[in-house]
Parts: C-alpha cells; sequence; structure tokens
C-alpha cells in the first residue's frame, strides 16, 4: 500500500456515504442571505472510456472507491456516449495552467463511448482536503485503468490526463511530509488546483468555484482591480493564507468580510456552505 493511501485512509476516518446525489437539505432562492449552512460538499467526478469496460473495474480500483467511502452512481453512468460531453469539457477545462489539456485529451472526449460516475461521501469541513487528495486517488487509478477522461462535476473543472497525474504527483509527495492525520500545505494546494475552477467572470467579480471542496470560502475579486491573471494569483495568495493560517484569521488580518450570499442554491453540487469572501475595488 501506498504511503498517501495508507494516510488518506487514517486521515478520513468512517463516515456514513449517503446514497442520494443531492443532500437532504431544501433548496434556498438565489440571492438570500443565509445563517451558515449544515450542507456537506461532495464530489461528482466524471469519467470517460473508450468502450463500457469503463463501468466494469479492476478489483484494485473497486476497493480504493469502496474504503474511501466513495461510491458508483449506476443511474447516470452508461456504457454509450453523451452527446453533451464535447461541449461541458470545452467550458470545463482548466485555462489556467499551460497547456493543462491536448489535442489528443479533446479527441478521447469526442470519440468517448462510455460515462461512470463516482461520488463522494459528504465531506465534514476539517476531513475535506483529506477526502479531496483521495478523490485525486482515485482519478490516477481510473486513468491507470483506462479512463480517457476526467472531469471534476463539483466545480465544472477538466484536466487533461498528464495534468491530472501531475496534480496527483505533487499531493503524494506533500503527503510524505506529513504528521499524525493532517494534511499539508502541499497537498490542500494540489487538491484546490485540482479541482477548483477559476476564474469565472460574473458580472462584476472574477470568481472561485470549487473551494468548498478543500473546506475554504469562495474568492471574488473585483475587476475592477485588474485582469484575470492577476486576479488569480490574489485568489491563490489569500487561498493559501486561509489554508495556512485559517480562514477567520486571514479575513480580521486583511480586513475581508465573509458573504453568505451566492447563486447556487443548497442543493446545487457547487453550492459553497462556507460563504464567499468578496475582494472589493
Amino acid at each position: 500500500m501506498d504511503h498517501l493511501r495508507r494516510h488518506l485512509l487514517k486521515a478520513v476516518g468512517l463516515f456514513a456515504a449517503s446514497r442520494a446525489w443531492a443532500n437532504d437539505q431544501p433548496s434556498v432562492p438565489r440571492g438570500t442571505e443565509m445563517q451558515p449552512s449544515s450542507v456537506k460538499p461532495r464530489h461528482v467526478l466524471c469519467f470517460l472510456g473508450k468502450d463500457e469496460s469503463l463501468l466494469h473495474l479492476p478489483k484494485a480500483v473497486a476497493k480504493s472507491i469502496a474504503d474511501f467511502n466513495f461510491e458508483i452512481d449506476r443511474t447516470y453512468s452508461q456504457a454509450k456516449p453523451d452527446p453533451h460531453m464535447e461541449r461541458s469539457f470545452a467550458v470545463c477545462w482548466d485555462r489556467v495552467f499551460p497547456n493543462a489539456w491536448s489535442a489528443a485529451d479533446e479527441a478521447a472526449v469526442l470519440n468517448h463511448q462510455a460515462v461512470l460516475y463516482v461520488l463522494s461521501p459528504p465531506m465534514e469541513q476539517q476531513k475535506a482536503v483529506a477526502y479531496s487528495a483521495a478523490a485525486l486517488r482515485i482519478v490516477e487509478e481510473m486513468i491507470e485503468a483506462g479512463a480517457t477522461a476526467v472531469k471534476g462535476e463539483s466545480s465544472g473543472v477538466a484536466h487533461g490526463l498528464e495534468r491530472w497525474r501531475s496534480l496527483g504527483d505533487q499531493a503524494r509527495k506533500g503527503a510524505k511530509t506529513s504528521q499524525g492525520l493532517g494534511m499539508t500545505l502541499a497537498v490542500a494546494k494540489a487538491c484546490r488546483l485540482a479541482f477548483a475552477k477559476r476564474p469565472l467572470g460574473g458580472d462584476r467579480y472574477y470568481e472561485t468555484v470549487g473551494y468548498h471542496l478543500v473546506g475554504l470560502p469562495e474568492i471574488h475579486v473585483a475587476k475592477s482591480r485588474g485582469n484575470e491573471w492577476s486576479a488569480v494569483m490574489l485568489m491563490e495568495e489569500i487561498a493559501n493564507a486561509m489554508a495556512e493560517r485559517g480562514i477567520e484569521a486571514t479575513l480580521r488580518d486583511r480586513k475581508f468580510a465573509l458573504s453568505r450570499e451566492q447563486d447556487y442554491a443548497e442543493g446545487d453540487f457547487k453550492f459553497n456552505p462556507y460563504g464567499i469572501v468578496r475582494i472589493k475595488a
């Protein structure tokens, strides 16, 4: 058993996994100011394959999914192409990291013949990084087993296979320096780069989606502060600070406020129960 897998099995513990795709929470109208939410985020991982063998996993991969309390969704998985995947991946490709995907990755999406969905259990905030690292390990194992394309549905982000492997390697190296059951900043950053989408352009802000998957609030940066690349650098700076020093300490030191108002309802996998930090001009 590799070091990362052993470490993650200890870190995530045993949590009961819901069998429903959505949390058992009432929907909240868009734009409504809320009290802190009890929603627990979940990963929804989308895998594409070249044939129906994608749905018949090797025992080792199936064991990893079960060991980490993830589950395969048999309702939406299918042994046939999904005509929406080409457009979906086109929107989701990560455009921050240089060459995050290739023409071969695009061709794999276009020519896929099967779709498999894997879901995490609902994640406690303090265990989010550990579960995200487990999700990243499952992505690696699925690629080794023949998956030809991978997308994180809970934030709408996709990388090419080589980029997924690179991020998994970063997490594995970071785990070697972990003490006890904790996750290092290196692991947290690898998971954030793997499963968060940024910068999305709203009317007034550049936005992140997916920071809830590592236990952090989203970060929105006013467009009037600069271009999207400077916004990404600021997003990373603040996320790193929150991961290292804590959310409350970072917000206090930088005099930022936490908002509960957002566009996603509680039943949406992109909903962030930890709120949003909006950095104004």
